[in-house]
């Protein structure tokens, strides 16, 4: 493929919230994998509003494009400034916390062959409250996996390379915080686009974490339900409905057996839920299929 002089073939996108200490020492990892790679490249490193020390180093890293918030914006918020800033056919998001295996920046490109998205799928959980993150991050996988109708390996992994050009049609929905990755996944597989999970290995934070396991993990949920009724209301509102339904019956059958066959008002209630539940979940496909913008770029 032939580039113009403003293009090139990947751009790193790395959010800095205060991350000093380590700095330097990974953004020279991303860039000594890149250059021994077949790739051109740019790293550009959005200051998410830092205030340890990291506003201050950054201006001395060499070749860098370095874009600033005046205040903290969130993940979220850096992402879809470096992105929108982005200059790459490909696309990769990582962080600078010593987590993820950024020396492997070139392979997770080298992956894209064939696919629109390539996640970074994490083999083991680092994170602090490992005990409350990892089942609340597998209920959440698990509830994805279901809504999307695929098997998602890592829904919340930083590293991750994508197309450009898939993505600018979704950068506008990426909300603020840390769901921001969850969202292009689920954005990705709504719209039909190739999604593969490249093995990766998952180490210790570097400083401290900005997580915050209960506020996060409630966003992670929240969003998760949101994107699928963005794409695929039924999915959502079909089985609360048969729920309901089922629950209907049950009633009824305690009402025949113990009330001479009399119907119970309460009975009558959850039958009128479960019509309702489903009739909106009708509408909001109904909705949601006339509404859709077009896929204007074509999946691998």
């Amino acid at each position: 493929m032939t580039y113009s002089p403003d293009q090139c073939d990947v751009s790193v996108v790395l959010p800095v919230y205060n991350e000093k200490g380590h700095l330097r020492a990974e953004i020279d990892r991303v860039r000594a994998a890149l250059t021994a790679s077949r790739f051109s490249f740019e790293i550009i490193v959005v200051d998410d509003g830092s205030s340890d020390g990291s506003e201050k180093e950054l201006p001395t890293i060499p070749g860098i494009t370095l874009i600033r918030h005046r205040q903290n914006q969130g993940s979220g918020s850096a992402r879809r400034t470096g992105t929108t800033a982005a200059r790459g056919r490909i696309i990769v998001w990582t962080d600078v916390d010593m987590t993820y295996p950024n020396d492997l920046i070139p392979e997770l490109v080298e992956a894209m062959d064939g696919y629109d998205h390539i996640v970074g799928w994490r083999q083991s959980e680092e994170g602090t409250l490992k005990f409350l993150r990892t089942p609340a991050k597998w209920i959440i996988r698990k509830l994805a996996s279901y809504l999307s109708e695929t098997d998602i390996k890592d829904l919340n992994s930083g590293l991750r390379a994508f197309r450009r050009d898939v993505a600018m049609q979704y950068v506008h929905e990426l909300p603020k915080g840390f769901s921001c990755v969850t969202t292009l996944t689920m954005s990705f597989l709504g719209n039909g686009y190739k999604i593969a999970f490249f093995p990766i290995q998952y180490f210790p934070r570097a400083g401290s974490s900005k997580f915050h396991w209960l506020k996060d993990t409630r966003r992670y949920i929240l969003q998760v339900v949101r994107m699928t009724l963005s794409y695929n209301p039924l999915k959502v509102f079909l089985p609360l409905g048969l729920a309901l339904l089922s629950l209907g019956f049950i009633k009824l059958g305690f009402d025949w057996a113990g009330r001479d066959f009399k119907l119970a008002a309460n009975t009558l209630l959850v039958f009128f839920a479960a019509l309702q539940v489903i009739t909106v979940g009708l509408l909001a496909d109904l909705v949601v299929r006339a509404t859709k913008a077009p896929t204007s770029v074509p999946p691998a």
